[in-house]
């Protein structure tokens, strides 16, 4: 059986190729994918060749978020049935994806949309970053960075109490999503007064709890800048380039900043206890939230397209640094 799939050819090329499908083992399904997902700064940076994300080593095939119907199912597979509708993790940019079994989350409600839940596996990372500061009712908290996962994650800290909630982004239209989702404020990182604009509205003092999830060392620091004495950062972002030094002694060591890696990996896998929680686990609360109109996908969704456009796609991600952020395959008329 043959699939298509999405391939970084080389740096700064995609294509939609055919390939052939392995056999099923015992534990793995095999999805019917409707749509995945773009994942813009991890799919970027592995286009782009840098040097940890798998340097100038291609082909590559990436695709981490999806959602789709199982199509067969493995001998030892018991948690889902052919036909059952289910998120992918870590599969694919593919028409058909095969996953082992706890790779795949089952939607139970029939009611959400499959687009809204095509985010939910990148929205658990935003959930993660923002789980591992243990947020208080009533605490501060910034979101630095407002791609999919730190939109997801402004929409987690509003969710768990926080207040205020900021936002920081180059990006206009990003911060007005933000504002749009749950901020309170949203603020250019690029202003001068930037730490000053942001005590002001903490009232001097600094921000309780900030993710930082742009990956940019530049705004590790200035995170830094605008921590509240014995604040916490998540570090969520994948610092790509370690380019900017950072005074340990002032700035963390001094006032008690404590620095937490917030990486997806980072998380157990059989029982969730606080503030770590297992993926199924995270999948299942927001699918839970997102039936209940607690958490938004509509608005960050930008455009939906086919596959066949990949080429043009990666083009832009590669150049654009206004890329939409919500760009979802369609892979529902691939044959």
């Amino acid at each position: 059986m043959n699939t298509k799939q999405i391939i970084f050819t080389e740096a700064h090329k995609a294509a939609l190729l055919e390939r052939e499908l392995k056999e099923l083992a015992a534990d793995e399904v095999l999805v019917d994918t409707e749509y995945t997902v773009v994942s813009g700064g991890t799919e970027r940076a592995n286009l782009m060749g840098m040097s940890n994300a798998g340097g100038n080593k291609f082909p590559k095939a990436l695709g981490y978020c999806g959602i789709g119907r199982v199509m067969e199912i493995g001998s030892a597979v018991t948690g889902v049935a052919v036909g059952d509708r289910v998120l992918i993790y870590h599969g694919k940019h593919a028409k058909y994806n095969i996953r082992p079994e706890k790779d795949v989350t089952k939607v139970w409600d029939e009611s959400i949309p499959s687009l809204d839940a095509a985010f939910v596996v990148i929205a658990t990372m935003g959930l993660g970053g923002v789980r591992k500061l243990e947020l208080e009712l009533g605490e501060s908290a910034m979101v630095m960075g407002l791609g999919l996962l730190g939109i997801f994650a402004v929409q987690f800290c509003r969710l768990n109490g926080a207040n205020p909630v900021i936002a920081a982004d180059l990006n206009p239209a990003r911060r007005e999503l933000a504002l749009q989702l749950g901020a309170d404020y949203a603020f250019d990182p690029s202003a001068p007064d930037f730490a000053e604009q942001v005590k002001a509205v903490t009232k001097g003092k600094g921000v309780r709890a900030i993710v930082e999830v742009t990956g940019v060392s530049a705004a590790m620091k200035q995170a830094l800048e605008c921590a509240a004495y014995m604040g916490r950062i998540s570090l969520l972002g994948c610092t790509r380039v370690s380019d900017c030094a950072v005074d340990y002694y002032q700035q963390v060591h001094r006032p008690g900043v404590k620095l937490i890696g917030a990486h997806n990996f980072v998380r157990p896998k059989v029982e969730s206890y606080p503030h770590h929680w297992t993926h199924q686990d995270d999948c299942n609360a927001i699918l839970d939230m997102i039936s209940t109109g607690r958490v938004q996908v509509a608005p960050i969704v930008s455009r939906v397209v086919s596959p066949t456009e990949a080429p043009a796609i990666y083009d832009q991600l590669c150049d654009d640094p206004a890329f939409p952020i919500g760009t979802v395959f369609d892979w529902r008329d691939i044959r």
